[in-house]
Protein backbone atom coordinates (compact mmCIF):
# COMPACT_ATOMS: atom_id res chain seq x y z
CA UNK A 1 0.00 0.00 0.00
CA UNK A 2 1.07 3.62 -0.75
CA UNK A 3 2.32 5.84 2.11
CA UNK A 4 -0.10 8.85 0.57
CA UNK A 5 -2.69 6.21 0.82
CA UNK A 6 -2.54 5.27 3.94
CA UNK A 7 -2.26 8.70 5.28
CA UNK A 8 -5.43 9.34 3.46
CA UNK A 9 -7.47 6.58 4.91
CA UNK A 10 -6.44 8.02 8.10
CA UNK A 11 -7.08 11.44 7.72
CA UNK A 12 -10.68 10.34 5.70
CA UNK A 13 -11.43 8.16 8.88
CA UNK A 14 -10.51 11.23 11.31
CA UNK A 15 -12.80 13.71 9.01
CA UNK A 16 -16.13 11.64 9.20
CA UNK A 17 -15.77 11.03 12.67
CA UNK A 18 -14.10 12.91 15.26
CA UNK A 19 -14.29 16.37 13.45
CA UNK A 20 -17.87 15.84 12.69
CA UNK A 21 -18.24 15.48 16.49
CA UNK A 22 -15.85 18.74 17.02
CA UNK A 23 -17.27 20.77 14.62
CA UNK A 24 -21.36 19.75 15.44
CA UNK A 25 -20.33 20.60 19.16
CA UNK A 26 -18.58 24.08 17.80
CA UNK A 27 -22.06 25.23 15.96
CA UNK A 28 -23.78 24.07 18.50
CA UNK A 29 -21.99 26.37 21.19
CA UNK A 30 -21.68 29.10 18.96
CA UNK A 31 -26.14 28.90 18.81
CA UNK A 32 -26.16 28.52 22.39
CA UNK A 33 -24.13 31.95 22.40
CA UNK A 34 -26.02 33.60 20.13
CA UNK A 35 -28.98 32.59 21.59
CA UNK A 36 -28.20 33.46 25.39
CA UNK A 37 -30.26 35.87 27.39
CA UNK A 38 -27.82 38.34 28.23
CA UNK A 39 -27.15 38.97 24.37
CA UNK A 40 -30.85 40.48 23.50
CA UNK A 41 -29.40 43.72 24.47
CA UNK A 42 -26.11 43.88 22.42
CA UNK A 43 -27.79 42.26 19.22
CA UNK A 44 -30.94 44.75 19.74
CA UNK A 45 -28.42 47.96 19.38
CA UNK A 46 -26.30 46.36 16.49
CA UNK A 47 -29.66 46.18 14.60
CA UNK A 48 -30.75 49.74 15.75
CA UNK A 49 -27.89 51.13 14.14
CA UNK A 50 -29.34 52.23 10.60
CA UNK A 51 -31.47 54.22 12.73
CA UNK A 52 -29.77 56.13 15.00
CA UNK A 53 -29.89 59.13 13.45
CA UNK A 54 -33.04 59.01 11.59
CA UNK A 55 -34.01 62.83 12.38
CA UNK A 56 -30.97 64.32 11.46
CA UNK A 57 -28.49 61.96 9.29
CA UNK A 58 -24.84 62.16 10.77
CA UNK A 59 -22.31 64.77 9.02
CA UNK A 60 -18.98 63.96 7.80
CA UNK A 61 -17.47 65.92 11.05
CA UNK A 62 -16.44 64.25 14.10
CA UNK A 63 -17.59 65.22 17.61
CA UNK A 64 -15.37 67.73 17.59
CA UNK A 65 -16.74 69.49 15.03
CA UNK A 66 -20.22 69.67 16.91
CA UNK A 67 -18.03 71.53 19.48
CA UNK A 68 -16.96 73.75 16.77
CA UNK A 69 -19.87 74.70 15.33
CA UNK A 70 -21.45 75.85 19.56
CA UNK A 71 -19.02 77.60 19.82
CA UNK A 72 -19.15 80.06 16.38
CA UNK A 73 -22.72 80.21 17.13
CA UNK A 74 -21.26 82.13 21.18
Amino acid sequence: MNPDTETYSVLRQFADSWMLLLLFVFFVGVVFWVFRPGSKKTYDDTANIPFRHEDKPSDATTDEGENSEEEGKK
